[in-house]
């Protein structure tokens, strides 16, 4: 064999560990791009190695999901840095008046926030999802969604008594079933062009809300999304059903 064959031997097989090498590397590559899909639920076998910190806060063992927070735990806390995930419940009835979620967290589960003592809070826009219930007969007199939000679950500030004002930001697709009844001290809501679907009960009782912009966007208003809404200005109301219909307004209903 000379040494031209030699070469190109050489060549053939140094170009074969190269497609082999990188067909490797891609396919690393891809299977790292995998999306995480974390549950907001607690699991048992997440409670049975859950890692607690001093404050008695629980989390998941690889540190991505706050599990629980004891109840009598009271003041400040501020949520780890690294946590993706506060789970259904979390933080349910906490006496906590502050809590300091990092940029890290990407959803808050169901009821996750729901009767606390929470005056103010502030989301970090790495947040996606603000599920059922999150922030439900909590003390928040305001409240900013990020426009990394998505979605705004169903009944998610509901009865919050104490909500003056809600900024919601275009991000948002749709406002679920209840997500703001009973918010009694609500009076202005703008909803941005980017919102499509509000649902059934929306703003229920909110009976301070004299004012209410709704954008083009929007293609659909549940019913009784309105009822309730005894202080809204005439010209708004009658423009409003001149869009989506009375049944927005329907009275005598119980929720």
């Amino acid at each position: 064999m000379n040494d031209e064959e030699i070469t190109t031997l050489l060549s053939m097989f140094l170009l074969a560990c190269a497609k082999k090498n990188l067909a490797m590397c891609s396919f690393r590559l891809f299977v790292g791009k995998k999306p995480e899909n974390l549950s907001t639920i607690a699991t048992k076998k997440d409670l049975e190695t859950a890692v607690t910190d001093k404050y008695g806060v629980k989390y998941s063992k690889d540190g991505r999901k706050l599990l629980n927070c004891p109840m009598e735990l009271s003041g400040s806390y501020a949520i780890k840095e690294g946590t993706k995930v506060i789970c259904n419940s979390a933080f349910c009835g906490s006496r906590l008046s502050n809590i300091v979620i990092p940029d890290s967290v990407t959803c808050i589960g169901d009821s996750a926030f729901m009767y606390t003592l929470l005056s103010s809070i502030e989301i970090p826009d790495s947040v996606t999802c603000i599920s059922d219930s999150a922030f439900e007969l909590s003390d928040l007199s305001s409240i900013e969604i990020p426009d990394s939000v998505i979605g705004i679950g169903d009944r998610a500030f509901q009865h919050c008594d104490l909500l003056t004002s809600v900024i919601i930001p275009n991000s948002v697709v749709s406002i679920g079933i209840g997500a703001f009844s009973d918010c009694r001290s609500l009076t202005n809501v703008e909803i941005p062009n980017g919102v499509t679907s509000i649902g059934d009960f929306a703003f229920l009782n909110c009976v301070s809300l004299s004012s209410i912009t709704i954008a083009n966007s929007v293609k659909h208003i549940g019913e009784f999304a309105f009822n309730g809404c005894d202080s809204l200005f005439p010209s708004i109301k009658e423009n409003i059903i001149s869009r989506f219909g009375k049944e927005v307004f329907w009275a005598d209903v119980i929720y």
